[in-house]
């Protein structure tokens, strides 16, 4: 009772009107097409949209005692006007301090006094199993500042689909639409996350909710009032999973680590000596389990900081030291003929001479080989090889002909394991199957 009376005071309601254009359908228009343009017959012009407005209704926290407020970007995104109710009943107009949508984060701003600022925790320190509050206003404001408990049920959440960045809180504490920005807090009162999706067959609370740690979120703030963005850090390189069968490719003990594919020239990794083909198994003393989780503890560090990577090449583990840069604005992101095809490998490749390489729109090199065909009910094409991959390596092999090519494939039977580096684009990436 003590936590959630501490807690409260903290937490706002906040609205949004948003005006958007509504089309007006009328029974002369036809198809979206007006009488006049289906008849060619002029009528007297009307407008045919109107003015409506969007109430939107979320939840915030406050953060300092002049008045900055974190939310979720996605409740005052596109907003026209925003408003926020203190928890004493007062009103006040809030202005956007700054967005940060990889995130899903928002400050907001407004000038009031009197204002009760959250302690803020570290989320770093949380343990599954752990008690923890969530509090907002769910599916309405007549149910503004609800608490509901719950624990914490994991941490290190990734790939929900929610944000670029994410690093989640996994709570069972009931969380339903409204309660987006809210806080999350532990048993000292702290706060802990903000509150930012569930996980619903209904549209309702089914147990699963999701709320950005309170570290991540207390640098986005920081960054956002001090810079108007979030700077980020940045190592350089492309990475993906290790599955099961690019571990046994890469005769690893444990489907563990983050790949490394395509090493940027100038960059962080490059300047520190990393390759592609090893395997980042931690990140500042930090178990690496997959690349998303990766991408979310490389940016949330600060531009220039130090950073230790532990990584397997090649069966030998060992550390480098790497000091991230800024990252850039972009990042969201054979001499022979002949064609090498089989039934079994279930793709053609073929040296990219200036015929494939204009049907690829790509440009010309006899030194490199590209696929030009893959079955669509293939292996190859199932773990995401296409066509215009073009082939750098086959089993840990350097291949720069249809012959080096063959001359690895050949031996192959059905079952047997085949571990590709393919260069789509600006990005390098492994494939692994059984044939």
């Amino acid at each position: 009772m003590e936590i959630a009376e501490s807690a409260t005071p903290s937490v706002v309601t906040i609205y949004t009107e948003t005006e958007v254009d509504r089309q007006i359908m009328t029974p002369f228009d036809f198809f979206g097409k007006s009488f006049g343009e289906m008849f060619n017959f002029p009528l007297p012009e009307e407008p045919n949209v109107r003015k409506e407005v969007i109430h939107g209704l979320g939840s915030g926290v406050i953060v300092s005692q002049d008045g900055y407020i974190l939310t979720n970007n996605h409740v005052i995104d596109q907003a026209g006007s925003i408003s926020v109710m203190t928890s004493d009943n007062r009103k006040f107009t809030a202005k956007i301090v700054g967005k940060d949508p990889r995130t899903d984060l928002a400050v907001l701003k407004i000038s009031a006094s009197g204002l009760k600022p959250i302690a803020i925790g570290n989320s770093d320190r949380l343990r599954v199993g752990e008690w923890v509050i969530a509090i907002g206003s769910p599916l309405g404001k007549s149910l503004a500042r609800t608490v509901t408990q719950g624990i914490v049920s994991a941490k290190g959440r990734v790939n929900v689909g929610v944000a670029d960045y994410e690093d989640f809180i996994q709570t069972d504490a009931a969380i339903n639409p409204g309660n987006s920005g809210g806080p999350l807090v532990n048993i000292g009162g702290e706060l802990v996350g903000i509150n930012t999706a569930i996980a619903s067959r209904t549209g309702g609370f089914d147990g699963i909710g999701f709320a950005v740690p309170s570290n991540m979120a207390y640098r986005v703030y920081t960054s956002l009032v001090k810079n108007g963005k979030v700077d980020r850090g940045y190592l350089g390189i492309s990475i993906q999973d290790v599955d099961e069968n690019i571990a046994k490719g890469l005769h690893l003990s444990t489907v563990q680590g983050a790949l490394v594919g395509t090493v940027f020239q100038g960059s962080p990794a490059a300047k520190s000596g990393l390759k592609t083909g090893d395997v980042i198994l931690e990140f500042n003393g930090r178990q690496v389990s997959s690349a998303a989780e990766l991408r979310s503890q490389i940016a949330s560090q600060a531009p220039g900081s130090d950073a230790v990577v532990k990584i397997n090449r090649d069966g030998a583990v060992f550390t480098v030291n790497v000091r991230l840069e800024s990252q850039p604005e972009s990042a969201v992101t054979s001499a022979e003929g002949g064609v090498a095809a089989s039934e079994l490998l279930g793709f053609s490749v073929s040296p990219l001479n200036a015929e494939i390489a204009g049907r690829l729109n790509m440009k010309a090199n006899l030194h490199r080989i590209v696929v030009t065909s893959i079955r669509k009910s293939s292996k190859a094409f199932s773990v995401g090889l296409r066509p215009g991959d073009v082939i750098i390596s086959v089993d840990k092999k350097p291949v720069d002909s249809v012959a080096a090519f063959n001359a690895i494939v050949k031996n192959k039977k059905k079952g047997d394991l085949l571990f590709l580096l393919v260069e789509r684009g600006w990005s390098r990436m492994y494939f692994a199957f059984n044939l």
